[in-house]
């Protein structure tokens, strides 16, 4: 199986990748931003509870994304494998994401990490918000809370997935097709080992 953690900021291009990824491997997508946005939308009680944290640019509580990450990959029987994208943000997570599918008899093959300067993820999300109507995307002091959260509370992450050996960086920066020759690179020497 398959298992790859897309990683990086906000802005970094990971549900562009992840789309691209999906497709030429086969896996199954999935995204807490996504997730979230999706109750968002139809209002229900973790999409409000997720809305009172994402407008502020904050984490929505690992115990809340743990657990409602965990019930969307459960509707997954007999498939490649996965990405997960937004997950996980944190050690806990991280570390729940082990658990997890050591239960399933299968671990994380590798963490990818899209890495792309500051003020090109400030220049993305501001064009994204423009594009998207994402709120959390067209005002510049939550779009900088969003990328300090990232460095204080989700970039340890990569030191977890360091100490196993499975980080690997990409530059995030460039033609889609150029990054995603260079993740899909990455994968494929994976594989063959």
């Amino acid at each position: 199986m398959l298992n790859i953690v897309l990683f990086g900021p906000p802005g970094s291009g990971k549900g562009t990748q992840a789309a691209k990824l999906v497709e030429k491997y086969g896996l199954v997508h999935l995204s807490t931003g996504d997730i979230f946005r999706a109750n968002i939308k139809n209002e229900t009680e973790l999409g409000k509870l997720a809305k009172s944290y994402i407008d502020k640019g904050l984490l929505v509580p690992d115990e809340v994304t743990i657990h409602i990450l965990q019930s969307e990959a459960d509707k997954y029987t007999g498939v490649n494998g996965f990405i997960f994208d937004g997950f996980p943000r944190t050690i806990q997570q991280a570390e729940a994401l082990d658990a997890y599918l050591a239960a399933r008899n299968t671990s994380v093959t590798m963490m990818l990490s899209l890495e792309v300067d500051e003020e090109e993820l400030k220049r993305r999300l501001l064009l994204r918000g423009k594009e998207s109507g994402r709120a959390d995307d067209q005002n510049p002091a939550i779009i900088e809370q969003r990328i300090a959260v990232y460095h204080r509370d989700t970039a340890p992450a990569k030191e977890y997935y360091t100490r196993q050996g499975k980080y690997r960086a990409v530059n995030g920066v460039g033609a889609i097709d150029h990054i995603f020759a260079l993740l899909c690179a990455e994968i494929d020497t994976a594989s063959a080992k």
